[in-house]
């Protein structure tokens, strides 16, 4: 489950790449708005990698035969979930049936659940609600190639910057040994893993809690949960401080997610799993 309203959230997050791609040589290549000149974009993209620390053997792992993307276009030029009213939300991202089952994941963790909130002080409801809310609870974290979908926006004129500093960290992933290119399979605007993380974030904020060696926010639940609650500590997060709307956390949640609607929902299903 994806969002523009996320992206604009993550433009400082983003700025862990900025100074090099100001200087990039790849953002002095013509973007497009149809696939015809996408193949010599992503050539002068991959020519250009090691000008921003990607090697060439990640880039070619990672980027060889992909191809433009145009369903990924429509689905960017059509996004209308946040328009929905709290209620409609509801019932699409947090149902009855989320409730419920998000109390039996809350008991079944509760180990795991307990350790994160000693470590960063998030309480187990909230990071089981978004992970809910954004996946299902894993179930519905996406399935396209990563690199297709960011290079696709990176060389769409739309927002052509902030996919390719994406992309570079999409690569960076990849590079420093926490997923395989044939693992990064995600959301159609190139969100990552069970609680959809953008790229610059996954770099920033993902932890290995689960102590394998990789930041594993495809599979591993641990680590999924654990970054979770490290994204929101290190944006502000008050342990003990209220989240609902008023109280000091609930501007972490816009944090998250800048859309109104979505900030209610997830504090609304957060309560309603600690009843």
């Amino acid at each position: 489950m994806t969002n523009m309203f996320k992206w604009v959230k993550h433009i400082c997050a983003s700025g862990i790449l900025a100074s090099a791609l100001i200087a990039s040589p790849a953002l002095a290549q013509s973007c497009g708005n149809d696939a015809s000149g996408f193949n010599n974009w992503l050539a002068a993209y991959k020519t250009n990698a090691p000008a921003r620390g990607i090697s060439n053997r990640t880039a070619n792992a990672a980027l060889n035969g992909v191809t433009y993307n145009s369903e990924v276009i429509r689905l960017d030029r059509n996004q209308r979930s946040f328009r929905l009213s709290l209620d409609e939300f509801m019932k699409r991202r947090a149902p009855p049936s989320f409730v419920q089952r998000g109390k039996s994941i809350m008991q079944q963790n509760a180990r795991l659940l307990n350790a994160i909130e000693k470590q960063y002080g998030v309480p187990k409801e909230i990071l089981v609600a978004i992970w809910g809310m954004e996946t299902g609870f894993g179930a519905n974290s996406g399935n396209m190639n990563i690199f297709r979908s960011l290079a696709t926006l990176a060389y769409d004129c739309r927002r052509s910057e902030f996919f390719t500093a994406e992309l570079d960290a999409a690569l960076m992933i990849v590079q420093r040994g926490d997923k395989r290119p044939e693992d990064m399979k995600g959301a159609w605007a190139g969100e990552i893993g069970q609680t959809q993380f953008l790229a610059t974030n996954y770099l920033k904020y993902a932890v290995d809690f689960d102590g394998d060696g990789r930041r594993d926010l495809i599979r591993s639940r641990p680590d999924v949960l654990a970054s979770t609650a490290n994204f929101l500590r290190q944006h502000g997060w008050r342990p003990g401080a209220g989240y609902m709307e008023g109280q000091p956390n609930f501007a972490r949640l816009r944090d998250w997610n800048r859309a109104g609607v979505y900030q209610k929902a997830l504090a609304l299903f957060a309560s309603q799993l600690a009843q």
